[in-house]
C-alpha cells in the first residue's frame, strides 16, 4: 500500500506561482513513477506531469511545458510540482498519483494509488 498526501493548493492571481507537495509513505516498490493529474470543473481528469522515482526522468503535458516543473526529494519521499505563470485555465483539483510500473505514464489507468486532491484556483 502507498499513501499520498497533497498540500500547497490555494487561490492565486494569473501570472502567479504555487508549489504543490505530495508526501508518500508505504512500499517504495509501488511508486516507481509518480505523477500529477488535474481535474477542471466539469471535465475529466488529465495528465499534468510525471517523474520516475529512481532515474528522475520527467514528462509533461504540452499545456504546462515551460511553466510547470516536477521534482522529487528522495530523502523526504516527496514529489513537488512547481507551477509558474499560472493561467485561469489551470484551475482544477490537482491529484498526486503513484504506481509500481514504468508504463502508461501519461494516463490515469497507469496509476494505482491516488491522493485526496488539492484545489488550485487561478483568478483572472
Amino acid at each position: 500500500q502507498v499513501q499520498l498526501v497533497e498540500s500547497g493548493g490555494g487561490l492565486v492571481q494569473a501570472g502567479g506561482s504555487l508549489r504543490l507537495s505530495c508526501a508518500a509513505s508505504g512500499r517504495s516498490v509501488s511508486r516507481s513513477k509518480m505523477g500529477w493529474f488535474r481535474q477542471p470543473p466539469g471535465k475529466e481528469r488529465e495528465f499534468v506531469a510525471a517523474i520516475t522515482w529512481s532515474g528522475g526522468s520527467t514528462y509533461y503535458a504540452d499545456a504546462v511545458k515551460g511553466r510547470f516543473t516536477i521534482s522529487r526529494e528522495i530523502a523526504k519521499n516527496t514529489v513537488y510540482l512547481q507551477m509558474n505563470s499560472l493561467k485561469p485555465e489551470d484551475t482544477a483539483v490537482y491529484y498526486c498519483a503513484a504506481d509500481g510500473r514504468l508504463r502508461w505514464i501519461v494516463t490515469t489507468a497507469g496509476y494505482e494509488y491516488w491522493g485526496q486532491g488539492t484545489q488550485v484556483t487561478v483568478s483572472s
